[in-house]
């Protein structure tokens, strides 16, 4: 499952197997031969208590009022889309802090040879 982005946390079971692939069953959310427990309190999927469930990060942009469910992560799920202080050399040697763009949307990409 690739990252779905909400407006809320309480989502319509059609919404959210349009999003996830994850399908509404009376055993609960369904994706192939595997379910999880899961009620649909008034006929709605509580987005929280699934990631709970699937160690699924789950992260909320306050800003836009927005909560991103990202992939299942194996007990590894983001507590925040903060990231911590990383300073790196600029081409001329400059320290650059990551820092100095606080406020501001950032997207980090790493890359290796290996």
């Amino acid at each position: 499952m690739a990252t779905a982005v909400f407006e809320s946390l309480s989502i319509d079971p059609a919404t959210f197997e349009h999003l996830t692939g994850w399908l509404m069953r009376p055993e609960g959310l369904c994706r192939g031969e595997r379910c999880i427990p899961l009620a649909a309190g008034n006929g709605r999927v509580d987005v929280r208590v699934f990631a709970e469930r699937t160690s699924s990060a789950l992260v909320h942009d306050a800003e836009n009022g927005l909560w991103a469910l990202g992939p299942e992560s194996g007990g590894r799920a983001l507590a925040s889309a903060s990231v911590p202080e990383l300073e790196l050399p600029l081409v001329d040697g400059t320290p650059f802090r990551l820092s100095s763009l606080r406020g501001a949307k950032v997207l980090l990409v790493a890359w290796a040879s290996w």
